[in-house]
């Protein structure tokens, strides 16, 4: 049998100048498809979330219970899981769905703009959807709060809000004052303002910063006093990580002053308490003053794409910007102001109005808090407090050793600070197991459970989650500890 050899064409290329031949065909990887993503079922989702993801923080799921959960869909107020078990949702994606999930009107604007082949990355000319969402924002803001950065976070639009403040505040200003227990985002940038050693870890950060107590004006008035390089401020108009903390009408007021008075730019950071959250559009608007910074982000995507805010006075923005010269220091980046983005951010602020959510969420808020508070009266041993304002609530429980009977308490109480967070993670797993209603967590304060469901929220979905609440607190101490015990070993 004749073996037919393929012959090595290399030499004659090489002396006849021949071209060369196409290069083989780049092997595809072994990808998983769309429909494989879909299909994917919890062990397997466990397998690449631990070897591709996040392996630590998988750990904190398995003690939650909630990485038995793969969610299939999710619709207005609800997620629903692999079993069709629908969800309530009072988390929120940490004040990212305002409007809820998939909101009817926000999909038919993405998806007319998908069906009509509209420019979505445009950076060479001027965008119509970025212009017209600026003036949507602009429209929605007080005073001359109206030149906006677009971009694609909230990390991306505080660090938008931190320059420009410090660049009109002059080279001689360079100063930053922050507050403790504040959170600002994970960026370098924003991570010098962040007081949250967990998050600033060991990174080297910039060192232009003043730290004070949120809330104490007497702290900052003494630090605006005692350093001329101060130029700026940042604060949480809420602090969320801090455990849903706020400050009296009185304070904002007197730091507007002091801020004028010392030629100071405030940049007041509503990434997550903004869009309506505390039943204004902006939180600081219920203490009649405007910042001469702010940033939104979050809700501003309409729950379906990632968009962030920087909105400054006019006069602010064109001293750090104002000239051809220096126009494209921090112009957008390649994702900022991108075409689909833009509509469901302008189709966003648009059913904000118009369906009344920012109303619904003080009143609907106020709902909320009374709840709770009859729930706190009821288990007083157990809750320690509720705060908030609108759909923006803390319900923080007690150290541990104070629900527990008065003999017990000096012997646990050596433990409380290891065992803060037991308690609220105890109680997030179980509504979840037992109830089927989904709650957040502080960063700072672990004893918090974080509360920030859709605007959409009505008092129905209220009654839910109160009486499943009480339902969970009404078992005791004991019981809670012992029905969480069970489910980590079922």
């Amino acid at each position: 049998m004749n073996v037919m050899t393929k012959p090595d064409l290399t030499e004659a290329r090489s002396v006849i100048g021949a071209p060369e031949l196409a290069p083989t065909k780049t092997p595809k990887p072994p990808l998983l498809s769309v429909e494989d993503a879909k299909s994917l079922d919890v062990a397997r989702m466990t397998d690449l979330f631990k070897a591709h993801l996040n392996p630590g923080q998988l750990h904190f799921m398995k003690l939650l219970g909630f990485h038995k959960v793969k969610i299939e869909r999710a619709e207005g107020m609800y997620y629903y899981d692999q079993n069709g078990r629908a969800i309530l949702d009072f988390f929120g994606g940490f004040g990212s769905l305002a409007f809820g999930h998939n909101h009817p009107r926000i999909i038919e604007a993405r998806k007319r703009f998908q069906d009509e082949k509209r420019h979505e990355i445009a950076i060479a000319f001027m965008s119509q959807y970025a212009s017209a969402l600026a003036h949507n924002i602009a429209a929605c803001s007080p005073g001359d709060l109206d030149m906006v950065f677009l971009g694609s976070s909230g990390s991306e639009a505080m660090e938008a809000a931190i320059k420009v403040a410090e660049r009109a505040a002059g080279p001689k200003r360079p100063k930053i004052v922050y507050a403790e227990n504040s959170f600002h985002g994970k960026t370098k940038g924003v991570l010098s303002i962040t007081d949250g050693q967990l998050y600033r870890g060991e990174f080297k950060l910039v060192d232009n910063t003043v730290r004070v107590p949120f809330g104490d004006i007497e702290a900052i008035e003494r630090a605006f006093r005692a350093d001329p390089e101060i130029g700026v401020i940042v604060l949480e108009t809420v602090q969320g990580g801090g455990g849903i903390i706020q400050a009296q009408a009185e304070f904002w007021q007197k730091l507007r002053k002091l801020c004028d008075q010392f030629g100071v730019l405030w940049v007041a950071d509503e990434v997550q308490c903004g869009l309506g959250r505390t039943g204004r559009f902006y939180a600081f608007e219920h203490y009649g003053v405007v910042p001469d910074v702010t940033a939104l982000a979050k809700s501003l995507g309409g729950g379906k794409s990632a968009v962030g805010a920087m909105i400054a006075r006019r006069e602010v923005y064109m001293k750090a910007y104002g000239t051809p010269k220096t126009a494209m220091i921090h112009a957008a980046a390649t994702f900022g102001g991108i075409g689909e983005a833009c509509i469901t951010s302008i189709e966003a602020l648009n059913v904000l109005y118009d369906e009344g959510l920012i109303d619904n969420a003080a009143e609907t808020g106020d709902y909320l808090l009374e709840r709770l508070e009859a729930i706190r009266r009821k288990h007083p041993t157990i809750v320690k407090e509720v705060r908030g304002k609108g759909f923006m609530v803390g319900l923080e429980f007690h150290d541990f050793s104070q629900t527990l009977p008065m003999v017990l308490r000096p012997v646990v109480a050596m433990l409380d600070d290891k065992l803060k967070g037991s308690l609220s993670g105890f109680i997030g797993a179980l509504l979840l197991r037992d109830y089927g209603v989904l709650v957040a967590f502080t960063e700072y304060n672990r004893n918090v459970i974080r509360l920030e469901p859709p605007l959409i929220c009505q008092r129905e979905h209220v009654d839910v989650f109160c009486d499943a609440l009480d339902g969970l607190l009404s078992r005791g101490i004991v019981g809670i500890v012992k029905d969480f015990v069970k489910s980590q070993v079922s």
